[in-house]
């Protein structure tokens, strides 16, 4: 009897232990962390894209009203990354410096006031000054929630963080896609057109939960109430000790990484696949609408849903196998050779079912590579190198986001086609997919 209580003792004494180790505490640190950072991050990002997209189903009744031609709508989506691009090095420093949780509700409420008053235009200029000035608002979200993810998450967690909270591209267009059919169909409050109400009534949210995120979201781990005082302990070491080695291997300022040739190649990397990815996003619902007369906007909004269906399924998969095997470039490439191919095959067929099918080949292949393209810059980027270089990567990357949907609309008015166009963007995810296979492997990363 007295041995038998003497093993059961020494078996909760055991598990005691294991509880208290550096590796269960980890493990239920980083499980809270993706419980409680990564869902709140992944809202604000809906709305983000959201309310930078729109204009995509807006365009389906708003072009005839304000006799928008094709090419002026290529130049109205794409115009916005201009203004991103200007001031979003900038933006991503200050957020380093002032606290993610100030700066981060300012480009909510300031960019949800911007897209709430597009409603109110009336001629296309109007439209111009309006989505470059979203894109002045908006600049340094996405980075500083890159950036923002680094403050959390150790390298070897990255891809997943990030895929997860990217899952939002493909959200925004499930949620976003039928809601905004549906207010274009049903939606004219006061005699006002329904094209109208869709930014007034999108950008309702960035506002509300612009005033949320002062009071919500925390900067640093230290301020984390969700973590016990042995969690946060866990977090800050581990994280410091990336740092160090960060700062033994590669010593890069913030100044440095944006003159860095590693920094460079994965801006024009990025900036390729971007092409591929804002091509798709603005003229989806045109391309398919395309495709049957019978359409009406509900049918078009409820039918863009299931590429991106398919693409936040397959890109979670794909950023999991990659955090598991720790490697970044190939499960970036792959995706996008896929996408490609889609893409080519999508040009040369009128089969709405197939092209259903083939959308559906390019969303999954170019969303599943954001998850371990954007594990890279961390590889060899810290503190106010990785604000900067991270911020560059995604200003110069989204230039694309210009080039893309503006070549397509040039494309489609010469051609009176969009197919033609789907073979120029097919080519700018294979140059991608080069560029990421030429990159150096991590332990190479230092001498580049």
């Amino acid at each position: 009897m007295l041995r038998d209580k003497w093993a059961s003792s020494q078996e909760i004494m055991m598990c005691a232990q294991a509880a208290d180790s550096p590796e269960h505490i980890g493990t239920k640190t980083i499980q809270k962390l993706q419980r409680r950072i990564i869902p709140y991050l992944f809202v604000l990002y809906v709305i983000a894209y959201l309310d930078r997209i729109n204009i995509s189903f807006a365009a389906l009744t708003m072009n005839k009203a304000l006799a928008i031609t094709s090419q002026e709508f290529g130049l109205l989506a794409g115009i916005f990354f201009f203004g991103y691009l200007l001031f979003e090095v900038p933006s991503n420093l200050l957020l380093h410096k002032i606290g993610a949780r100030i700066w981060i509700a300012r480009i909510l409420i300031s960019w949800g006031v911007v897209s709430m008053l597009t409603g109110f235009a009336h001629s296309v200029l109007h439209i111009y000054i309006l989505r470059f000035l979203l894109g002045v608002a908006e600049s340094g979200f996405f980075p500083g929630i890159i950036l923002y993810l680094t403050y959390w998450f150790r390298q070897r967690e990255q891809a997943q963080a990030v895929a997860l909270l990217m899952t939002a591209l493909a959200a925004s267009n499930i949620l976003g896609a039928p809601l905004s059919g549906v207010i274009l169909d049903h939606v004219h409050w006061f005699g006002i057109s329904s094209w109208r109400w869709l930014f007034i009534v999108e950008a309702v949210p960035a506002v509300i939960f612009g005033a949320l995120t002062y009071y919500l979201l925390p900067n640093r781990p230290t301020e984390a109430k969700f973590l016990t005082q042995e969690e946060i302990d866990w977090i800050v070491a581990e994280l410091a000790r990336e740092e160090r080695r960060k700062l033994e291997n590669y010593k890069i300022s913030a100044l440095q990484a944006l003159a860095h040739v590693r920094v460079w190649h994965l801006a024009f990397t990025y900036f390729t696949s971007v092409i591929g990815s804002y091509s798709m996003n603005f003229w989806m619902p045109q391309i398919v609408k395309s495709l049957s007369s019978l359409y009406s906007n509900t049918v078009v909004g409820f039918l863009v849903m299931i590429p991106y269906v398919v693409g936040l399924v397959v890109m979670i998969l794909v950023s999991r196998h990659s955090d598991r095997t720790r490697e970044r470039r190939y499960h970036a490439a792959i995706p996008l050779i896929i996408g490609g191919i889609a893409l080519w095959s999508l040009a040369v067929t009128r089969s709405p079912l197939l092209s259903i099918i083939l959308l559906s080949g390019v969303v999954l292949g170019i969303y599943s590579s954001f998850g371990p393209f954007w594990s890279l810059p961390s590889q060899f980027l810290s503190g106010f190198s990785a604000a900067s270089g991270i911020a560059l990567i995604n200003s110069i990357g989204n230039l694309g986001g210009f080039v893309g949907p503006y070549a397509l609309g040039v494309v489609s008015r010469k051609t009176g086609s969009l197919h033609q166009g789907l073979l120029l963007v097919g080519v700018s995810l294979f140059i991608s997919a080069i560029l990421l296979m030429l990159l150096p492997r991590e332990g190479q990363l230092s001498s580049a």
